[in-house]
């Protein structure tokens, strides 16, 4: 693993280079409210699905609060389909710290994520 990112120079990251976010949260949650063009890979199944960054470049991996994600980002990081200078990182803050835009999937049926008073997360 590559260390940690903030939500800021991962918003920069976004706007300038080719990186792969990933989510590792349930798909309820990414899909109640997520990165732009972040893909979901469950935690519990990123073992067994890890080979979907073959070739990636750069990655970050993305949780509620940035610290499952840490361990997902060794994983990833371990994972031989990755080129040996790939960085991986894990972002610092989590989702929670994330003040960017956020997505949320158009089939979910959960909560209104509009409202100020509720959490997509």
């Amino acid at each position: 693993m590559d260390g940690e990112i903030s939500a800021d120079e991962l918003k920069a990251l976004l706007d300038d280079e080719d990186v792969r976010v990933v989510d590792i949260r349930p798909r309820a949650a990414f899909e109640r409210g997520h990165i732009p063009d972040s893909e979901n890979i469950p935690f519990s199944e990123l073992p067994q699905s890890v080979d979907r960054l073959d070739g990636a470049d750069r990655v970050v991996t993305v949780c509620p609060h940035g610290q499952a994600s840490q361990q997902a980002a060794r994983l990833v990081q371990s994972y031989e389909g990755l080129d040996e200078d790939a960085r991986v990182e894990s972002l610092a803050s989590g989702i929670t710290g994330w003040d960017g835009e956020v997505v949320a999937d158009e089939n979910d049926e959960g909560p209104d994520t509009e409202s100020p008073t509720e959490s997509p997360f």
